[in-house]
């Protein structure tokens, strides 16, 4: 299932750091040769500090336990670097670890910057050296630490944009250290000053929330409420439309929200139009089954699709997240996700058709009989559909479901009142970027 993976559209869009669990998934899950994984590494490798693991790797592709001498060199070079680094930001670094010391920071920056300059003999230089200390940390792996000293460069830093890149390093670290929470928060910061930020050009700020939300992917398929901020954040109209225009494979990771949050039913009727617009720019089969269910009707086809979701969730870095039960490994989105795509699919038969057999309805659910009337009989019983079963026939015969003209009137409205706002915040917008005459 290569021909599904995304990690070449998704990997330009992620600092080469995040790239590595990328490809250990996809070494463990064996969707490519071994030693094309191991290449891909050693390439990452390269334009990184961590020499030592490229040794490792390079030792392992080639056999061997001999390295080349540019990595020899490379790894003396990185060596000295860091500690000419560490030695420029040792004054800093040691007020910082000073716990009485810190006390006398204040929220204002510039009172800090004097108060460092006049009591402790630290500049905008001894400042740069702890940003570059912390990038270079960074560079070599240790992402606990460069984390720390970003966090402390960017309460003193003046500089937005240098604040800015320091913030996009914070968020990497964290992602890598997988400290969820944190990350979110992270997240949150920087899409604040990305959506407030006034940018030299439009097409830079839709790259800025592209890479976002490419990064936001190892955050939202492992934060507890992650699949709801997804959709929060994807669904919103600056967010759809970069994604739209420059990254439509994105709609993957929407599309599996929207299956798998139940609580998302308002909003989903518009993302399925969304889908039927960018079905010749992207479509996959998580896309395609949501087309064939709510575009086509094709239920055949939705059958069919099922099937090549399974495998795709499967072997998918964000979707495919294994959880270790004893002796067992699960995907548990991949069980949540069946289970939505099959109650889609009866949702939508059911509406169409009055009288339905069960046995060509559980062909189309991918299940046997028993297991196919245990899970019906559940789901009329739960669920607000108007249905009963007819075993002497084995049919389930829908009530005709008259639409109601007062619910058909106040839905009508809301919808109304959702474009009319959006109008109005568009046409403020445009008003306020009216230079001022």
């Amino acid at each position: 299932m290569a021909t599904y993976d995304l990690t070449p559209r998704i990997g330009p869009n992620l600092d080469r750091h995040l790239v590595f669990p990328l490809l250990e998934f996809l070494q463990e899950r064996q969707l490519y040769p071994d030693e094309q994984i191991l290449k891909a590494k050693i390439e990452l490798l390269n334009k990184t500090n961590m020499v030592d693991y490229a040794m490792d790797i390079h030792k392992s592709l080639y056999q061997t336990d001999d390295v080349p001498q540019d990595m020899v060199e490379r790894r003396v070079e990185v060596v000295a670097r860091l500690k000419a680094l560490e030695d420029a930001a040792a004054p800093l670094v040691t007020f910082l670890q000073n716990p009485n010391a810190v006390q006398e920071l204040r929220a204002d920056k510039q009172y800090n910057l004097q108060m460092l300059n006049d009591r402790y003999q630290i500049g905008p230089d001894q400042i740069e050296a702890l940003y570059q200390y912390a990038k270079f940390q960074f560079e070599c792996g240790n992402y606990s630490g460069a984390a720390d000293y970003l966090y402390q460069y960017r309460a003193l830093c003046t500089n937005s944009e240098r604040s800015l890149s320091a913030l996009w390093g914070k968020l990497a670290a964290e992602i890598l250290m997988q400290n969820w929470d944190i990350a979110l928060e992270e997240l949150n910061r920087l899409k604040e000053i990305i959506d407030s930020k006034s940018f030299s050009s439009p097409l830079n700020q839709v790259q800025s929330r592209i890479w976002l939300m490419h990064w936001s992917l190892f955050i939202f398929f492992n934060h507890d409420n992650g699949r709801t901020q997804i959709i929060d954040l994807f669904n919103q109209d600056k967010y759809l439309n970069a994604i739209q225009t420059s990254a439509p494979h994105l709609l993957r990771y929407l599309a599996t929200a929207f299956i798998v949050n139940k609580r998302r039913r308002p909003q989903f009727k518009e993302f399925i139009k969304v889908i039927q617009q960018d079905q010749c720019s992207y479509k996959d089969p998580i896309t395609e089954f949501l087309a064939c269910v709510y575009v086509n009707y094709e239920f055949d086809g939705a059958q069919k699709k099922m099937k090549e979701c399974e495998e795709v969730i499967l072997n998918d870095p964000f979707l495919g997240k294994r959880v270790e039960e004893g002796n067992f490994s699960t995907v548990p989105l991949k069980d949540e996700f069946l289970e939505n795509a099959r109650l889609f699919i009866f949702e939508t038969y059911c509406r169409i058709h009055q009288r339905i057999d069960m046995g060509v309805l559980f062909e189309k659910l991918n299940l046997n009989y028993e297991e196919g009337e245990r899970w019906i009989v559940n789901l009329i019983r739960n669920s607000k559909l108007d249905a009963k079963i007819d075993s002497k026939t084995g049919t389930v015969i829908m009530e005709p479901n008259q639409p109601n003209v007062y619910e058909q009137l106040i839905d009508h409205t809301k919808a109304l009142q959702g474009r009319t706002y959006k109008l109005v915040g568009q046409l403020l917008e445009h008003a306020q970027a009216q230079p001022a005459r």
